[in-house]
């Protein structure tokens, strides 16, 4: 009997095809309601999930007994319950590796953009406005020789620390272990507390993963820890920063600025944020390319048909 496999979201071809030859493949698109997914997913074998999928204690229920692998498209996984999934005997893989580069990217254009006032820039010029150039019009902050404080050092920090040093960035970074000494040397960077990071820091990147000791780890207090004249980026998880908070320090002009990928209830974004000129939003496209989305789709069916081939999954979460 062909076992089943129910995709709770778009995925390219390439990953698809992959399913298909591990099982029947049910696809189902669209802003899924909880019910809607738990409905979709009764007698499934295996659920490819995408990050704002919440995989519960209901959810892995309505699946029934005989569900086997749980396969996040995406290198977070705090929308799954892994110690519920793992309860049941069911496997939960994720992609890391595959969208470090796209993410250290964006980062970096998000850090361009506020510092550059890039996105207000735009704006001015599409509204149409009246404009002419001199000396003193929009001047940014230039990063050369300025000091990036990078929260959480796992593989996309240490991609955006690569790349903020070809800027002539100093870098310092707070991660939960600390590098060995010999890469820090190699990246040329130093641990700090995390309070010192925030405080010495002109520009600030989020890089940490989503738990119940890093939700809102930006919060009011941390927030007013960082320089008037420093910023914000976030492409980590929205519900690492305490979202009203930050509208209250922009509000006050505590800080520079602020650069979001994502947001603390996504889709929905705080609308004081979409009314700052000194605030850049984008819609969570840390690992938005084509390159990039399809080879996370491709780990997340073959983390799904070795499982249900009987093998060990190629990058399991461990509970």
């Amino acid at each position: 009997m062909s076992k089943r496999i129910v995709v709770t979201g778009w995925l390219p071809e390439p990953a698809l095809d992959i399913l298909r030859q591990a099982g029947e493949v049910e696809v189902h698109q669209g802003q899924l309601a909880p019910e809607q997914v738990r409905d979709a997913v009764r007698g499934a074998h295996a659920v490819v999930s995408m990050v704002h999928i919440k995989v519960d204690q209901e959810l892995l229920a309505a699946a029934g007994p005989q569900l086997e692998v749980v396969a996040n498209v995406g290198v977070g996984y705090d929308n799954i319950d892994v110690a519920a999934a793992a309860a049941r005997g069911v496997t939960v893989t994720n992609t890391p590796g595959v969208l470090v580069d796209a993410t250290a990217d964006l980062t970096i254009g998000l850090m361009l953009m506020v510092t550059r006032r890039l996105g207000e820039g735009e704006r001015l010029l599409r509204a149409r406005r009246p404009w002419s150039f001199h000396l003193g019009f929009m001047l940014g902050t230039g990063l050369q020789h300025k000091t990036l404080g990078i929260v959480g050092m796992g593989r996309i920090g240490r991609a955006v620390c690569r790349r903020a040093r070809a800027f002539g960035m100093k870098v310092v970074y707070n991660s939960r272990r600390p590098l060995p000494e010999q890469l820090e040397a190699e990246l040329g960077v130093y641990h700090l507390p995390l309070d010192e990071l925030l405080s010495s820091s002109d520009v600030v990147s989020l890089h940490c993963p989503l738990t119940e000791q890093t939700h809102h780890l930006i919060d009011q207090r941390a927030l007013e820890l960082m320089k008037p004249s420093a910023f914000l980026v976030n492409t980590s998880r929205g519900a690492v920063v305490d979202e009203k908070a930050l509208v209250k320090v922009l509000q006050e002009r505590r800080i520079a600025g602020a650069a979001l990928d994502v947001f603390e209830r996504e889709p929905q974004v705080e609308p004081e944020l979409l009314e700052m000129d000194n605030v850049v939003v984008v819609p969570h496209l840390g690992s938005a390319t084509t390159e990039t989305r399809t080879s996370m789709a491709e780990l997340a069916a073959r983390n799904v048909a070795a499982v249900l081939s009987g093998d060990e999954p190629l990058t399991p979460v461990r509970a």
